[in-house]
């Protein structure tokens, strides 16, 4: 392990094997790097000082990049116990001199350590994936509210936390709900999730999925990914939903849907992906079946219910690298995976970088635009102007090499008159 004031990392001697995995992972970020370019010449957000609580991943490796290449002052810590990559903090720490504190299957004292940490930088600035950083400064780091600008947040799960905080009068400067911009959910959430979830669960199982029945609890844009991919691999897909209009959309789309205790007798494969908790609870575990699998790609480990596995087994034990066996009194055995936390980061490597090419453009982007509009902006949740998301999606096709059309004067005309009729 290597801690010192610049970071708290496993071994610093990864860094190269690193830096390597960095420099793949920008290949495909040309929308970043275009960015990039612009911040090291226009220096947008120098003498800024940012703490952030993020995935440390080869993509969020290059946010970092560009944000210290836009004149941030950066700190970083992760979001997850087990979403880190040992070898990509030590690069940031050695290769690109942006602290960092973040070491892969940390404990809980340790993740809040490192929390707190970054949070010692006096930040102006935060950038958060589940909120934590925003929650710790609310509750035991109040004193250093004063110098916060605002915020940014990337995740459903953290955007339904700082939703509730506004209603509740708590929240006590502007945040950007990044997660909102179309370029984020539309795409990261449900090709980035959909796609690195199951690679997460055919890379800890190597099972086939072919001809195996898959359990997706929830469908919103996590959900449909999820589904899509597994439907694709030749799975029999069932949705479990609590909302009438994404259980009726799951219909339409071609899926079963069924309430989660009757899916639970049924499926092979369970993954949760709601953003809530005990989704998976004790009546669900009682009725699996045995060799059953279940996986979590919500933020937190919260949507299985792991007391009532553990109070219903009489032996576990880690069958392979992220597989945990636990075996009932009459012999069944469940398997829970990545120790129920996000499959897709602990137990794989997370979205593909051309995907989070897009969602760390607007995390740069915004905060840009938090540090020119934060005197606007009252203590809520806010999203990005419509107009940023829309040029993300048009560097991103120009670097795909895709044109699209564009308006007449004529069309556009009719299109904001309302004179002409039948």
């Amino acid at each position: 392990m290597t801690t010192s004031m610049r970071g708290d990392v496993k071994d610093i001697s990864l860094a190269p094997r690193g830096k390597g995995r960095i420099e793949w992972a920008a290949k495909e970020m040309p929308v970043l790097r275009l960015i990039r370019e612009r911040f090291t010449q226009d220096q947008p957000l120098k003498g800024v000082r940012m703490s952030g609580c993020l995935h440390i991943t080869t993509e969020t490796a290059n946010l970092a990049i560009t944000l210290k290449a836009g004149g941030a002052d950066l700190n970083l810590c992760a979001s997850n116990p087990l979403s880190t990559q040992d070898d990509v903090a030590a690069a940031l720490i050695s290769e690109y001199g942006i602290p960092t504190f973040a070491i892969k299957g940390e404990d809980e004292q340790t993740y809040y350590r490192h929390i707190n940490a970054v949070l010692d930088h006096k930040p102006n600035m935060t950038m958060d994936d589940g909120c934590d950083l925003v929650s710790t400064l609310h509750t035991t780091r109040t004193e250093l509210i004063p110098s916060i600008i605002g915020g940014m947040e990337e995740t459903t799960t953290g955007v339904i936390r700082l939703r509730s905080m506004e209603r509740d009068g708590v929240l006590r400067f502007p945040v950007l709900a990044v997660n909102e911009s179309d370029t984020k959910h539309l795409f990261d959430n449900r090709y980035g999730t959909g796609q690195s979830s199951i690679d997460a669960i055919i890379r800890s199982t190597n099972i086939l999925l072919a001809g195996r029945t898959i359990v997706v609890f929830g469908y919103g844009w996590c959900g449909r990914g999820v589904a899509s991919r597994a439907h694709g691999m030749g799975a029999n897909v069932i949705v479990t939903e609590v909302d009438p209009v994404r259980a009726l959309e799951a219909v339409m789309d071609g899926y079963r849907v069924m309430p989660g205790i009757e899916a639970a007798e049924v499926g092979d494969i369970f993954i949760t992906v709601t953003g809530d908790v005990n989704v998976i609870d004790r009546p669900h575990l009682e009725r699996m079946k045995n060799g059953a699998i279940i996986a979590n790609s919500g933020h937190f480990n919260d949507e299985i219910n792991i007391p009532a596995l553990e109070a219903l087994s009489v032996k576990k034990r880690r069958i392979r690298d992220f597989v945990d066996e636990y075996t009932y009194a009459d012999g069944r055995q469940v398997h829970l995976l990545a120790e129920g936390r996000l499959v897709n980061l602990s137990a794989a490597e997370g979205h593909p970088a051309s995907v989070m090419d897009m969602s760390f453009a607007n995390q740069a982007l915004g905060a840009e635009y938090m540090l020119i509009h934060a005197s606007e902006m009252q203590p809520r949740v806010y999203t990005l102007p419509a107009a940023l998301d829309k040029e993300i999606a048009r560097l991103k096709l120009r670097a795909m090499g895709v044109r699209i059309d564009t308006l007449t004067p004529e069309q556009d005309k009719y299109l904001n008159s309302w004179e002409s009729g039948t």
